[in-house]
This record gives structure tokens, C-alpha cells and sequence, in this order.
């Protein structure tokens, strides 16, 4: 079953084609990113196994059309890897945010669209993007069966007293403030994945998933079902981030807002695009470049590392007491599958869970490697995500009932 999985973004799109086998066996025929949507000139990077990158330049004024030249390079002469658009079974796509209204993926009609157009509110961002994608696929293949894989469902297992927040209610009532949750794909996927490395049982254990890269989150998953995770509302809340400051006093919004007469653009800006990495160390968002940095001596560089590594340790203990012990925690995302000095000083520091951690196991980057001792009470491993994937074994799942 071939499938073809968009990742829309508000000015790009991420394409992945897929022939799945069965639900674990697959290959990826294609794969690529179309840039700067809407401006004057765009740019198409498609890559092919096996075979240089081919890059085209060209005005991409809108998703329809972006999508429209995905589909023209995948029967193209030379570059394709398809004889026919009538190859491609079905479409999968990424949406950010599901709200309340979606607790799983789902085959996308009529309502679905309806629903995600709801949650726009939730994601200005992210779901007009999603749904632009949405439309383009439905302008330009209308009998092909599309799904919808929401970021934000995995979590929707979160007790209320993990979700709510302690504001009047009515904000809840009326305008769905609550906790949602990001990543959820990969937690689900990458926590799977984990236990079967280790040989436990997905659904009669308790994991704790971090997923940490430029956005980052971490999740407790209690028998198969997530129960917490770091991100919130939006997935400013949590472990600092790239640019994204996580966990502060809501106190301080308004303290900033009024001393510096920022209105709501202003203070999302510092909140989302300023702060993390890049606002403590002043080098940049890069976890890469703040520890070069800081193995230089940048001692900003030093400290951004030390809040979100001492950030990462807290969430794991908590997590780990709100479950009532831990089995199992995963590394994943760019920082989570290629930094060993970040897995160390987590792990090192977490010693009282009964973690007996091997630091020769742990130089390896982007492999699948269990990083315990055997006899450990608690297994750590790092595992690579492949949120496609998941996106591509849920349209198959779906459409072939």
C-alpha cells in the first residue's frame, strides 16, 4: 500500500512517500520539502534513496500548487518514483491540534474537517496550515481516502486532575482551557517501540518517554495510556526549549507586559521565539551550538544547559512519583537520540530510581541501544522517532478495514 504522508506547515510542507508492506514492514520511495509557499520564488528539495538531491526553484504561490509539484516529481521521467498518481492508496496527513474532539486519528469527511477547523482557535499556527494541505489533496485526487494523525490525541487518556488548570472553570467550559499535550505520535511511537527493545510489555508497564529537541516534552505512560506530559495548552509549558522558555511564573507575563508596554505579539514573541536556549545563552536555539559554546567557557552556554538538563531530571522523578514507580525511560528527538552528555547527566542524576546506567553503551548516535546494565531496576534506552512512519501505519490501519 503506497501512501503519501504532508506535514503542511503555514509556508512549507514535509512530504514522505511510503510503500507499506503490513503495519511494520515498509520502504520509503521518496521524501522531501517544499519552502517559502506564498513568496516569489519557492524551493523544492526531493530526494530519492540512493540518489543525489534534486532541487528546483520556482514559484510555489500557494499549498495547491506546492502540493500539485509533489505530485508531478513523483511520476516525473527521472526523477519519480511512481508510473502513476493512481499508484498512491491513500493520504495521510499531520494536524497539530485535536482539542478534546479527537481522542484518535480519523478518516477525514465532511465533520473531521469541520472539527479541525474548530481547534484552529487552539493552533492559529499549525491547523489553517493542516488544513490547507487538507483541501489542496482533496481539490487535487477527490477520491482518494485521506486521514488525520493529531499530535494532540495520544494525551486525550490524561486524568482531569492532570489536565486542568486551577482558573475559574468557565474558562474551561466555555473556551476549552485545559492541558493537551504535544509530540503524542512520537511518545506513543518511540515508548512502543522502547519496550519491545527491552522486553516489557507496552501495555502492563510504566515509561516515561523524553522527546527532546528544539521543542521538547516529556511524557508518563502508565499501561499503554499516557497520563501526564510537560506540554500544555500550547507547548510553551515544560522543559526549556530552543526558543520556547517553558515552565515560568504566569506572574511574570504581566510583570513584562506592563513594564515594557508589550501587547499580546510582543510577549509571544519573547516567550516563544526569544527565550530557551537562545534567550539564557545569547549564542543560539541549537543545543549543538550551545555546548561548543560552553566547552569554550560561555558561561550563559553552561547555565542554558544546566536548566534543561536539571528541567528534563525533574519531570522524570515527578512522573515517576505520580505513577508510582517507572520501568522504563526513552530518549528521543535530535537531542535525545545524539547527545550522550545530555542522556549521562539526566540519568547520572536520576541514580536514586535504581538506574545503573552504562556510559560505554551510551556513546552511540541515532541507534537504537539499551543504555542499563543488566539487573538495572530501571531500563534506559535511546530510540530514533519516525513520526511519518506513524502517520503512514495509521492511514494503512484505517482505510484498509
Amino acid at each position: 500500500m503506497i501512501i503519501l504522508v504532508l506535514n503542511c506547515g503555514s509556508s512549507s510542507l514535509k512530504y514522505q512517500v511510503l510503500d507499506m508492506k503490513n503495519g511494520s514492514e515498509y520502504s520509503l520511495l521518496a521524501k522531501g520539502l517544499v519552502e517559502r509557499i506564498g513568496l516569489e520564488m519557492g524551493e523544492i528539495t526531493h530526494r530519492v534513496p540512493e540518489k543525489d538531491k534534486y532541487v528546483i526553484e520556482k514559484p510555489v504561490p500557494d499549498h495547491t500548487e506546492g502540493i500539485k509539484s509533489v505530485l508531478d516529481l513523483l511520476v516525473d521521467g527521472e526523477h519519480g518514483v511512481l508510473g502513476s498518481l493512481s499508484e498512491i492508496n491513500a493520504v495521510g496527513h499531520r494536524v497539530a491540534h485535536g482539542g478534546d474532539l479527537f481522542s484518535s486519528s480519523a478518516v477525514i469527511h465532511s465533520e473531521v474537517i469541520e472539527g479541525i477547523r474548530k481547534c484552529c482557535e487552539l493552533a492559529p499556527l499549525h491547523n489553517p496550515a493542516n488544513l490547507l494541505g487538507i483541501m489542496a489533496v482533496r481539490s487535487l485526487m477527490p477520491e482518494i481516502p485521506q486521514v488525520a494523525v493529531f499530535d494532540t490525541s495520544f494525551h486525550q487518556t490524561m486524568p482531569e486532575y492532570a489536565y486542568m488548570y486551577a482558573i475559574p472553570y468557565e474558562y474551561y467550559v466555555r473556551d476549552k482551557v485545559r492541558r493537551y499535550g504535544f509530540h503524542g505520535t512520537s511518545h506513543k511511537f518511540v515508548a512502543e517501540k522502547s519496550a519491545k527493545l527491552a522486553g516489557l510489555d507496552f501495555n502492563n508497564s510504566k515509561i516515561i518517554t523524553c522527546h527532546l529537541g528544539n521543542g521538547g516534552s516529556v511524557t508518563a505512560i502508565c499501561n499503554g495510556k499516557s497520563v501526564d506530559t510537560s506540554m500544555g495548552f500550547t507547548p510553551v509549558e515544560g522543559v526549556v526549549m530552543g526558543t520556547r522558555c517553558g515552565n515560568i511564573d504566569a506572574g511574570l507575563v504581566t510583570y513584562l507586559q506592563n513594564k515594557y508596554d508589550l501587547d499580546v505579539k510582543g510577549i509571544n514573541d519573547v516567550l516563544n521565539k526569544k527565550s530557551g536556549f537562545l534567550g539564557v545563552s545569547g549564542v543560539s536555539s541549537d543545543a549543538r551550538d550551545i555546548e561548543a559554546a560552553a566547552e569554550a567557557g560561555n558561561a550563559r552556554a553552561q547555565l542554558a544547559l544546566d536548566m534543561f538538563r536539571y528541567g528534563v531530571r525533574k519531570y522524570i522523578g515527578a512522573y515517576a512519583a505520580a505513577m508510582n514507580g517507572v520501568d522504563l525511560i526513552v530518549f528521543t528527538g535530535g537531542i535525545g537520540e545524539n547527545d550522550a552528555a545530555v542522556r549521562e547527566s539526566v540519568c547520572t542524576g536520576c541514580s536514586f530510581l535504581g538506574i545503573d546506567f552504562d556510559k560505554e553503551a551510551n556513546n552511540v548516535r541515532g541507534q537504537d541501544t539499551i543504555l542499563t546494565k543488566p539487573g538495572s531496576k530501571v531500563v534506559v534506552t535511546t530510540v530514533t522517532t519516525n513520526e511519518e512512519l506513524v502517520i503512514a501505519q495509521e492511514t494503512m490501519r484505517l482505510t484498509t478495514k
